[in-house]
């Protein structure tokens, strides 16, 4: 996880997990939409994971 990723996540986490597939974005971006702080948290928890 770079240090470019993470600032993308804190902004606008969507953009962070594009490459993750589908799935992912659209569970990051749910999150985004219910409240932005989980999304952040997704989309980092998802970043952390090994590909």
């Amino acid at each position: 996880m770079s240090l470019f990723r993470v600032i993308i996540s804190i902004i606008f986490p969507p953009l962070a997990v594009i490459d993750r597939g589908c799935g992912s974005v659209l569970i990051v971006l749910l999150l985004t939409l219910a409240g932005w702080i989980p999304g952040v948290i997704g989309a980092l928890i998802i970043l952390n994971k090994k590909a």
